[in-house]
C-alpha cells in the first residue's frame, strides 16, 4: 500500500492543471448536490413549519385541501359536533388566506400569509404571541413574523422605535403592533396573526361559518389515533380529521410529490453527480492514456491489472477528498447567503456532508473503474 499511493499522487501531480481541473470539476458536483439536497431538507421543514407551532392534537380539514394555503372551507358546526365525541377536549376554528399587503415606505402591493384565530393563551406554542393577545382584541391589530422576507419593509427596525406600524390588508388600515418569529415557507414569504375579527373584518367576502382549519385539543391520558378515528366516524364525510403529525406529512407529500419543485431538487442531484462522472472520467482517461506506456512497462514487467486497477482508484479516492472539502466550504456559504435572502432554514447536517461524500467517492471510484478499461486493452507488444 504505501509504495502503489506514491505512484497514485505522481500521477495526479504530473500535471498540475490537470489536476486543478478535475478538482474543480468534483468541487462543482459536490455544490450542486449538498445545495440541491439543502433547498429540498428546506422544502420538507418549511412545509409544516405553520401547522407544527398549531397547539393542537388533531386537526379538522376540508377533503379539498391541498396545502396551507389553499385549503378549503367546512361548515363551522363540524366543530362543535366534535365535542359530543369521547376524549375531546376543546375546538376552535382556524381562518387562512393569502391577503394583499400595503405598507407605508413604497406603497407596492405583495402577498402576506394571514392567519385569523380568536386571541387566547396557547393557541399557538410562540410565546411571544401570548402577550399580545389584549391587544389583539382591541381593534384591527396584526401581529407579523420578523422573520418574513425583506420586501414587507423594514418593519422591526420601525416597530423597534416603540409605535405601531399602520399598513393595509386587502384595502383595509391594519395596525402592526409587534413581532413574533416563525419562518417562511415556499408557500408564505411572510406571515401574520390577527384575531378573527380583524381576518374577517380584511376579508369581509368570508363567511364566519366556513372556516379553514378545526383545531383539536384532547383530554389528558386519550390516544390521538383512537379519538382521531372517533371524531372521523362522528362527522360526515365533507371534512378529514388527522393527528397534528399527520396533517404535517400531508403538506409535506404535497410539496414532494404533487409539485414540481422535489422532482426538480432530485434530478439536481443526480445532474451533479453526472457532471462529476463525465469530470472525472474525461480527466482519469487522459491520464491513463497519456501514460499508456508506464502502464504497459508494468504489465509488461509481471503487474497484474487489478494491481493498475488499485492505482487508478487511489487516484479517484484522492480526487474525492480534494475536490469535496472546497465544495463543503462553499456550500455553507451557498447556504448562508440563500438563507439570508429567502429565510428558508438551511442547515448542513453531519449526516448529509457523510452522504455527499459517499456519493462522490462512488463517483470517482466508477469514473477510475471505466478510465482504466484502456490499461487492460493495452498490449505492450503492440505499445512497444
Amino acid at each position: 500500500m504505501s509504495r502503489r499511493i506514491p505512484l497514485a499522487w505522481r500521477q495526479l501531480m504530473h500535471q498540475r492543471l490537470r489536476l486543478c481541473a478535475a478538482i474543480a470539476g468534483i468541487t462543482f458536483a459536490v455544490v450542486l448536490m449538498l445545495v440541491q439536497l439543502g433547498f429540498k431538507d428546506a422544502l420538507v421543514n418549511s412545509a409544516g413549519l405553520h401547522i407544527s407551532h398549531m397547539a393542537c392534537d388533531l386537526a379538522i380539514v376540508s377533503p379539498l385541501y391541498e396545502f396551507l394555503v389553499a385549503p378549503g372551507h367546512f361548515p363551522k358546526r363540524r366543530l362543535y359536533q366534535c365535542l359530543e365525541v369521547e376524549g375531546v377536549a376543546s375546538v376552535n376554528p382556524l381562518y387562512v388566506a393569502e391577503v394583499p399587503w400595503k405598507d407605508n415606505w413604497d406603497r407596492t402591493e405583495h402577498s402576506i400569509f394571514a392567519i385569523g384565530f380568536d386571541p387566547r393563551p396557547g393557541f399557538f406554542d410562540l410565546p411571544e404571541v401570548d402577550r399580545y393577545l389584549p391587544k389583539l382584541r382591541e381593534g384591527p391589530t396584526t401581529l407579523f413574523d420578523s422573520r418574513s422576507r425583506s420586501e414587507f419593509g423594514p418593519v422591526v427596525a420601525e416597530l423597534a422605535k416603540g409605535r405601531p406600524i399602520p399598513v393595509e390588508i386587502a384595502g383595509h388600515h391594519v395596525d402592526v403592533i409587534g413581532t413574533f418569529s416563525l419562518g417562511t415557507s415556499f408557500g408564505a414569504n411572510g406571515t401574520l396573526l390577527m384575531s378573527d375579527r380583524t381576518f374577517l373584518r380584511s376579508l369581509p367576502y368570508r363567511n364566519l361559518d366556513l372556516v379553514d382549519f378545526g383545531l383539536i385539543k384532547l383530554k389528558p391520558g386519550f390516544d390521538r389515533e383512537q379519538v382521531r378515528a372517533r371524531v372521523e366516524a362522528a362527522l360526515p364525510r365533507d371534512v378529514r380529521v388527522y393527528t397534528r403529525d399527520g396533517l404535517i406529512d400531508v403538506e409535506q407529500s404535497y410539496w414532494l410529490r404533487a409539485t414540481p419543485i422535489g422532482f426538480v431538487f432530485n434530478i439536481g442531484v443526480v445532474m451533479g453527480m453526472f457532471v462529476g462522472c463525465i469530470i472525472v472520467y474525461q480527466i482519469l482517461y487522459t491520464d491513463v492514456n497519456d501514460h499508456l506506456g508506464e502502464y504497459a512497462t508494468l504489465k509488461a514487467m509481471g503487474y497484474p491489472n487489478r494491481y493498475l486497477l488499485w492505482v487508478v482508484i487511489q487516484e479517484s479516492i484522492i480526487l474525492s477528498l480534494f475536490g469535496f472539502v472546497p465544495g463543503v466550504g462553499l456550500s455553507v456559504l451557498v447556504y448562508k447567503i440563500a438563507g439570508d435572502a429567502t429565510m428558508l432554514l438551511l442547515r448542513m447536517p453531519i449526516s448529509r456532508v457523510v452522504i455527499v461524500y459517499v456519493l462522490t467517492a462512488v463517483m470517482c471510484v466508477a469514473s477510475g473503474a471505466l478510465a482504466v478499461r484502456r490499461v487492460y486493452e493495452a498490449d505492450p507488444a503492440e505499445i512497444f
